[in-house]
């Protein structure tokens, strides 16, 4: 930091994971990193006191994730607050692909019995 050019420059927090995500979704602006922060705090605040179920989490932690990790606040805070919610009915999820595939038989299985020869040498003869 250096007071010079009357700025400061504020180096990236490595050692805070949640300022880091937040961070590198705002690409280091200021003014993005500071909604993102406000969100996420009004947001954990409301979680821990009104105690939405799981599914309400769930549902809302998938809806904000832009990437893997990365977790967009402003989304998940308006998710969480929104009352018209409702969870998924348990007729959406299907059961695995596999179960409806008819079983195909390997070429192995289809090819004629090998002949066995006399005991040589080796495999090659």
């Amino acid at each position: 930091m250096s007071l010079d050019g009357g700025s400061l420059e504020a180096k990236p927090p490595l050692g805070d994971p949640v300022t880091l995500n937040i961070g590198i979704n705002c690409q280091w602006q200021q003014s993005c990193m500071k909604t993102q922060s406000k969100a996420m705090k009004r947001a954990l605040k409301f979680v821990s006191k009104s105690q939405p179920p799981p599914w309400r989490v769930q549902l809302c932690n998938r809806n904000a994730g832009r990437q893997r990790v990365r977790v967009d606040w402003v989304g998940f805070d308006n998710c969480i607050r929104n009352s018209t919610l409702q969870p998924l009915p348990a007729r959406a999820i299907k059961p695995p692909a596999r179960a409806a595939r008819k079983k195909v038989r390997r070429l192995t299985e289809t090819a004629p019995p090998a002949t066995v020869s006399a005991p040589g040498p080796g495999e090659r003869g």
